[in-house]
């Protein structure tokens, strides 16, 4: 598999299946994930690795986050997945990407309540059997932010030259204090994000999913 190739294969799985995954493997490609480009080679990523026993005990202590409501508000996020007053063309591209992803589930749009039922397994990872979070230093600004997206792309690579699936789940960001304590991360690290990884479920509807991109004429200007 080359690059290209790695990268069309690419998708953000949202269903796994149960078989596990060698945590080594996973470290391994970390590692290798960590020759991404960093300015000033400041390596800004923190990264914690669940499987195995821990993740299920995070998954139990989800559930008990979980319980009574599929979306609680969480422990209040401590930055924006999005910006507020999203503009066009990217507020059709979020709710589009949305609309056809619950169309594959066959879940209406008045259906706010299985809507919500649905995203709650973002805090399941999916069903993942290992799983990642991502942290950074809160002296860190934009430029490192820019490294953490390299470093976790360059991982995703790595996992799909493996054969597994992965899914960056900004929506953790949400849990900033019940992933750091059950981490036992330091105060400074910020929650960036997490990402769920495994075998993607050939069967499950959902991961019929391929998102559209934009044509180049939409975003590249050749002088």
């Amino acid at each position: 598999m080359n690059i290209t190739q790695a990268i069309q294969a690419r998708t953000s799985t949202r269903a796994f299946t149960d078989e596990p995954v060698d945590p080594q493997a996973i470290v391994r490609a970390l590692q290798v994930a960590a020759r991404a480009p960093s300015g000033g080679n400041l390596q800004p990523w923190r990264i914690c690795l669940l499987t195995g026993e821990r993740l299920a005990e995070f998954r139990a202590l989800m559930e008990t986050r979980l319980a009574g409501t599929p979306h609680p508000d969480g422990d209040a996020a401590e930055y924006r997945v999005y910006p507020p007053g999203l503009k066009e063309p990217y507020r059709t591209s979020r709710f589009r990407v949305g609309e056809q992803m619950y169309a594959l589930l066959g879940i209406e749009r008045e259906d706010k309540a299985k809507r919500l039922e649905w995203f709650a397994n973002n805090y399941r990872f999916f069903g993942a059997p290992a799983a990642i979070f991502c942290f950074v230093d809160r002296v860190m600004g934009p430029p490192q932010w820019s490294d953490l997206g390299m470093f976790l792309q360059t991982f995703m690579l790595l996992m799909v030259e493996q054969g597994l699936a992965t899914c960056a789940q900004e929506a953790w960001a949400a849990y900033p204090r019940t992933v750091g304590e059950f981490c036992k991360v330091p105060d400074e690290w910020m929650l960036f994000c997490g990402m769920a990884i495994g075998h993607a479920d050939p069967e499950h509807p959902v991961n019929r999913l391929l998102t559209e991109r934009e044509p180049p004429e939409v975003w590249l200007n050749v002088l």
